[in-house]
């Protein structure tokens, strides 16, 4: 199988729709030139270790599309360590709609995410080479997402961390994981509560919910972390 194969875009419109999500060819086809670049830039840079065709469309592109149905039309979404451009990429091309802020750490990783954008021709996005901290700085970024994603962060307190300065109230954080562990999910839901013993509890009062699936075609149990911000 290769990733501009019609195969290929079949394997992906078929999970899509095991997912309940709606994908035509023409979104399958951005995806494509996605992939192919993201192979053809990791020979070069350390994008990924996921590089066979089929476990890029299933381990990257499907798992990316898990969390849509939490982000409304026309969202500003954040994510916050997009690497290889997972899921914000996928995200703004399944919704056109979103206005999409991709950041990254590595400069040699934002560059592979512009070179896709241009190439792409993706319009209402923008790709920053900063860290989370350093961003809400910024009084323009400040409150100023709806959404806030993340594939790339092990911890869901350092997720929700960095993510609620960049927040509006109201809100939502989406974290896709593995199979994340009780305590971690009980830490989170803690600082939600306010504890005023532990130093870095966090004032605002959030709702942490988890839902869990099977990414199609592959024995992998995945989850998405739903965190709201509340007024």
């Amino acid at each position: 199988m290769q990733i501009d194969s019609k195969d290929w875009s079949d394997l992906i419109i078929e999970g899509a729709e095991i997912m309940d999500i709606d994908l035509n060819h023409a979104q399958t086809r951005r995806f494509a030139v996605h992939a192919t670049e993201l192979v053809r830039w990791n020979q070069k840079i350390n994008l990924t270790h996921i590089t066979d065709p089929y476990e890029v469309a299933v381990k990257h592109f499907l798992d990316s599309l898990a969390g849509f149905r939490f982000i409304p039309m026309d969202a500003n979404l954040l994510d916050i360590g997009s690497g290889g451009g997972f899921p914000g990429l996928p995200l703004k091309i399944l919704l056109p709609s979103l206005s999409v802020t991709l950041i990254d750490a590595s400069r040699k990783k934002v560059s592979f995410l512009k070179h896709v954008i241009r190439t792409l021709k993706l319009e209402n996005i923008e790709a920053l080479h900063i860290r989370a901290e350093d961003l809400a700085e910024d009084p323009f970024y400040c409150h100023r997402f709806n959404v806030i994603t993340s594939r790339a962060l092990s911890s869901l307190v350092l997720f929700q961390r960095l993510a609620l300065p960049l927040l509006i109230d109201e809100g939502v954080m989406i974290a896709l994981k593995g199979d994340p562990a009780s305590d971690e999910l009980k830490a989170l839901q803690g600082r939600g509560a306010g504890d005023r013993d532990d130093t870095n509890a966090i004032d605002h009062q959030f709702s942490v919910a988890l839902e869990k699936f099977h990414l199609p075609f592959v024995n992998s149990s995945r989850s998405v972390v739903i965190i709201r911000k509340m007024k």
